[in-house]
């Protein structure tokens, strides 16, 4: 099965079961049991809201934990790609990019990461989504979290 293009406007990942299902029933179980709680306050009330609460923060913390261990490999791997890439006149300035300059800067082509590399350093860009409306030819990432 072949991926669609991936381009600045399709790029962000969503996975129905995981945005959609799990925290569509995380949040229904939290109003259920803050409800509970309002109609019968007890421990056990108290500790169903606790517990929904809790359910929802380690779903949010286990995607924030995978999202910055993928950018921790992406970091390393443009770093590579930069080493090999990247102009003499630019190699001593590979310790000034952000990480997050580096993970937006992934979807670059190695044709024309030298060039977004210079820009991004001499014009300081730190957003993110700047970043990425600057690449030209967008290649895509097909093996995120």
């Amino acid at each position: 099965m072949t991926e669609p293009q991936q381009s600045l406007q399709n790029h962000a990942r969503i996975i129905p079961a995981y945005h959609y299902f799990i925290f569509g029933a995380f949040t229904i179980n939290l109003v259920a049991s803050i409800m509970n709680l309002v109609n019968a306050p007890s421990f056990a009330t108290v500790a169903g809201v606790l517990t929904a609460s809790a359910l929802i923060v380690l779903a949010l913390y286990a995607r924030v934990f995978a999202l910055k261990a993928q950018d921790r490999v992406i970091r390393l791997e443009m770093r590579l790609r930069m080493k090999e890439l990247l102009p003499p006149a630019l190699q001593p300035r590979l310790s000034e990019f952000t990480p997050g300059q580096l993970v937006a800067m992934r979807f670059a082509s190695d044709a024309e990461l030298p060039e977004l590399a210079r820009q991004v350093l001499d014009g300081n860009v730190q957003d993110k989504k700047a970043i990425k409306g600057m690449i030209k030819d967008w290649q895509g990432d097909f093996l995120r979290v």
